[in-house]
């Protein structure tokens, strides 16, 4: 079955061709960096308005990549949910006049479960049920999954994402946008030598994930507490004030707390649900210290871990068009008026 998957949740602007669910023949994903770095995170109406220039060009280039006509796609799917919704439109406007036009099955896919899906892509088998942890600039969420098309969500963050505190940090840092990559360069420069807070809990209560408090500790840290001088806030000191050796160092700390207080969320599930694996997935899945941080977890516990290549970690047609493939084996389709939303089973 040749599925064609279009995605337009956030900044990306991506499609690909996928048979059978696995295998890959081609993978397009148009990167909307260049627009949004001046205004240090993603800018809604922008990235709509991008996603309206690019899509029709990028999925023509998916299929012919892919080699092949539009005639002899089986099915097209798209993520309809979570996400921006503007961006979001754009995506799912464009797949279900393609799936009408030709006159084949439609399905919406869950963004979340899709870069849960993304290992497959790579050949992994998962073995069920699996823990699936999604690490992202926009979801930081754990779900049990039985399959690949069906999950519950354990828990997810009560505020900032991890790729979002990511960003914020870097942010503080005056490292630049975007976030992630910037720091983990930095870090390997540093050593995390300041002690920041991870989430806690009380036995009573269920775990959730929380990146604000670390997001506020490091700003304080770096800058002081602000106080009120003439009526205006003011900071102590200014990031630019930092040797390198300290801004690396900063960046260091932060990304172990980030790590840390990911890796205490599995430790959770694990120690109240079993698992036959763990899936992750995610632009931060990209992050090396987190995934040998997963690695060393999983080597513990005596269970696979699944990670996606690199090239699957973003968000991707790919992933979409995989997942896609496993609902439309199930007949699971979509009608025409089927929308996009802002919530999935993560938010």
């Amino acid at each position: 079955m040749l599925v064609l998957g279009v995605e337009s949740s956030c900044d990306e602007t991506a499609a690909a061709v996928v048979e059978d669910g696995t295998i890959v023949y081609s993978n397009v994903v148009a990167s909307q960096d260049e627009l949004h770095i001046e205004y240090g995170g993603v800018v809604p109406e922008i990235a709509s308005r991008a996603h309206v220039e690019r899509m029709l060009p990028v999925i023509k280039q998916a299929i012919e990549q892919a080699n092949i006509k539009p005639e002899q796609l089986d099915g097209i799917a798209v993520g309809n949910r979570p996400g921006l919704i503007g961006a979001l439109l754009v995506g799912i406007t464009a797949a279900k006049s393609m799936a009408w036009s030709l006159d084949i099955p439609f399905v919406a896919v869950d963004h979340v479960l899709a870069h849960l899906y993304a290992p497959t892509l790579g050949g992994q088998s998962i073995d069920y049920p699996a823990l699936g942890l999604v690490v992202s600039g926009g979801h930081t969420a754990l779900l049990r999954l039985t399959s690949p098309v069906e999950a519950t969500c354990i828990c997810k963050t009560l505020d900032d994402a991890a790729g979002e505190a990511f960003d914020k940090a870097a942010s503080i840092l005056e490292l630049g946008w975007p976030g992630g990559p910037l720091i983990e360069q930095a870090s390997r420069e540093g050593e995390p030598v300041f002690r920041l807070p991870r989430p806690k809990k009380n036995k009573s209560e269920s775990f959730h994930y929380s990146f604000s408090g670390l997001k506020t500790a490091l700003l304080y840290g770096v800058k002081g507490i602000p106080k009120r001088v003439d009526g205006v806030l003011k900071y102590e000191r200014e990031a630019s004030e930092l040797s390198r050796k300290e801004q690396c160092d900063w960046a260091a700390s932060f990304q172990v707390a980030a790590v840390d207080s990911v890796i205490n969320g599995v430790k959770y599930a694990f120690e109240n649900d079993e698992f036959k694996s763990i899936v992750i997935g995610g632009g931060v899945t990209a992050n090396t210290c987190l995934r040998e941080a997963l690695q060393s977890f999983a080597t513990e516990h005596k269970t696979p871990l699944h990670i996606p290549d690199f090239e699957y970690c973003v968000d991707n047609g790919a992933m979409i068009a995989g997942l896609g493939n496993a609902l439309l084996s199930q007949k699971m389709t979509n009608t025409l008026s089927t929308t996009a939303s802002p919530k999935g089973i993560a938010s």
